[in-house]
């Protein structure tokens, strides 16, 4: 497969003179910083790297192009393969609050080639919009324009090679924190966006982020939204209002350590309560995103957990 050059350091700049942006409104450390006038800095803190710089996970990856407008661009795996199966398919978001985080971060180039080789899925890892310059709904916005993207594919360009080894009666929404977030937002917005050539089979959400950190919230929703929001908590308003239609069960990924466990019990228990078939796997004594954050063998036997796990779902 043909890569595509990208600019995988946009929006992780840090300035030269930070001095003449004013005070830090907003700082993560190490890892954003807002000033007064606007001005947005992201360390890098995280190494980025090409499609084609992977370990063998038994995969092949490139990055292709969705939305040249805004910049959306993703990352392709499709498991190696000399057979003639047809694999699932996972359209992934990545995490860190809406703020920072890459397709091409190594942490989840690392996870997403793994999950690819050993669950034998193919992987569509978008990048989207970050707030500040970007916030919600932008994030959500280029999911819905990426599922509207794949149909575009499914329609116009069936001979592309790694359309050829999809199963399109098998495609799932994934992503981990604020990218679990971000899947069943675009979920809910399912009905506006997609005709019968897709059909979502269900969804993966790992360790998905609603309510926690008030700086990222603070930076990512709209101007006077509170954590009240909707997007932050969407069982502020009962259980009853939590779900989605069209789609089919749904998988949530727990750490057990993670202080977004309670929430994300309390969403599992109000999408069961409003219909939707939904599970729950916690893992026990690791905390939020160790599959792509912890390197401890805890962590590498609880993702080969998540690994399996996972695997199992979409080959139902």
């Amino acid at each position: 497969m043909a890569s595509t050059a990208f600019d995988r350091t946009l929006g992780f700049e840090v300035g030269k003179d930070s001095n003449q942006h004013g005070d830090v409104l907003e700082e993560i450390q190490g890892l954003i910083k807002v000033y007064r006038d606007g001005h947005v800095e992201r360390p890098l803190t995280m190494p980025c790297v090409a499609a084609s710089l992977a370990p063998d996970f038994g995969v092949i990856s490139q990055d292709i192009v969705i939305d040249k407008s805004f910049g959306i661009w993703a990352r392709l795996y499709v498991p190696k393969s000399n057979e003639t199966n047809k694999f699932p398919l996972l359209l992934y978001f990545h995490g860190g609050g809406f703020c920072v985080g890459s397709a091409s971060w190594k942490c989840y180039h690392n996870f997403l080639g793994r999950l690819s080789g050993n669950a034998q899925c193919l992987i569509i890892s978008v990048n989207y919009r970050l707030a500040p310059e970007n916030q919600l709904p932008a994030a959500y916005e280029d999911g819905t324009n990426s599922l509207c993207w794949l149909q575009q594919q499914i329609l116009r360009r069936k001979n592309e090679s790694w359309l050829k080894n999809c199963n399109l009666s098998c495609i799932f929404l994934a992503g981990d924190s604020a990218g679990g977030n971000i899947a069943y937002n675009v979920a809910t917005r399912l009905g506006n966006t997609t005709s019968k050539v897709i059909n979502i089979t269900g969804m993966i959400l790992i360790q998905p982020f609603f309510t926690a950190s008030d700086t990222y919230w603070r930076l990512a929703l709209p101007p006077n939204a509170n954590r009240d929001h909707p997007w932050c908590n969407p069982v502020w308003k009962g259980p009853t209002k939590v779900g989605v239609t069209g789609v089919g069960p749904i998988m949530i990924c727990i750490a057990e350590m993670d202080i977004l466990r309670d929430r994300n019990l309390e969403f599992f228990r109000a999408l069961c309560s409003s219909g939707n078939m939904a599970e729950n796997v916690v893992y026990k004594g690791v905390g939020h995103a160790f599959q792509v954050l912890d390197k401890s063998q805890l962590s590498e036997t609880r993702t080969q957990e998540m690994i399996s796990h996972i695997k199992a779902f979409i080959s139902r």
